[in-house]
């Protein structure tokens, strides 16, 4: 049995390691995207965990496999297409540690898992099946990952989405918004960037944007927001986690750390049992959740970055919150 499942992208993100002596910029090989981020957070918490995708069979994917297999994440679904190769993302980060992406994926290794492919017993097996938005940006894997949600679904697995909007990826908006939308139909717990929210639910406001997301169907609905830390809607229930004062020099993967932190906190729950949760007992996985994700800043890269639960506890007993207006 596995605590997780994730279906989606594994790709290579290659980020900013310095200069040459004659000032060219160097890159540095880290594997990345957000499902695996996520599986492999809850995994480095404990979690047992599986990946559902594929790479090209080339040196970049035979390297995602071996960073999968090294973590503990099973990856008899993860695939190797003979015809196309891994996708690369570019990273660039500006002055405050913030990053834009460029995607080499025209198409990638990713984009091309067949429903067909899919092992119906991780998803049989799994208590949360999780996924983002990345794979519906193209065919198949967009019927792949939205057919296997439905599965998970149909059998009473809890259905966890992170919307992920990268507009490079994307045709159009207005495509962007329809298919994300369908996402946040078949989920139970949703995570979303201020920018996710105002372009799925039309108002940048916090408590209105998250209502008009959770008559869609998601029971908890967490709004990532930086240095001000994550508001959340539980039913009725809302309000804001503030998040911790540390030095940030990358956010790569810090929200992919914050979301594999709360769903390790989730692991093992019903559906019923997430929906019935206090404030108070929320509260305390969020602040868990801010820990990763605020720690994974002070590092770089990802998956490289994932901190430790030890790292997460003693963040939250001796660094201060950051508290923003």
């Amino acid at each position: 049995m596995f605590d997780i499942t994730a279906i989606g992208e594994l790709l290579i993100d290659f980020t900013p390691a310095g200069q040459t002596e004659r000032g060219d910029m160097l890159f540095a090989r880290i594997p990345g995207g957000a499902p695996a981020n996520v599986l492999a957070a809850a995994t480095k918490l404990g979690n047992r965990t599986a990946f559902i995708g594929k790479v090209g069979k080339d040196a970049f994917g035979s390297f995602l496999r071996a960073t999968l297999d090294k973590l503990g994440i099973n990856t008899e679904g993860l695939l190797a297409d003979e015809q196309v190769h891994t996708t690369l993302a570019f990273v660039q980060l500006d002055e405050h540690g913030d990053r834009s992406f460029s995607f080499y994926r025209k198409p990638g290794a990713d984009v091309m898992l067949d429903f067909s492919e899919v092992r119906r017993e991780l998803v049989e097996q799994t208590s949360i099946l999780h996924f983002g938005a990345v794979s519906l940006t193209d065919e198949p894997s967009r019927t792949a990952t939205l057919k296997t949600a439905e599965l998970a679904k149909s059998l009473g697995k809890i259905i966890s989405y992170d919307p992920n909007f990268r507009p490079p990826l994307w045709d159009s908006v207005e495509n962007a918004k329809a298919q994300m939308l369908r996402g946040i139909a078949l989920a139970d717990i949703v995570k979303v960037s201020e920018e996710e929210l105002e372009l799925l639910s039309g108002t940048a406001d916090l408590e209105q944007g998250s209502a008009i997301l959770a008559q869609q169907g998601p029971s908890l609905i967490l709004v990532s927001l930086g240095a001000k830390g994550a508001f959340y809607r539980l039913g009725e229930l809302t309000g804001c986690q503030p998040t911790f004062d540390v030095k940030t020099i990358d956010t790569n993967g810090a929200g992919d750390s914050f979301f594999g932190a709360v769903l390790h906190r989730l692991a093992g729950k019903t559906i019923e049992e997430v929906r019935s949760m206090a404030r108070e007992e929320l509260e305390d996985i969020l602040s868990y959740g801010n820990a990763a994700g605020s720690l994974t800043t002070t590092r770089k890269g990802s998956i490289p970055a994932l901190p430790t639960e030890p790292e997460i506890e003693e963040c939250r007993k001796t660094v201060p919150l950051l508290i923003k207006n």
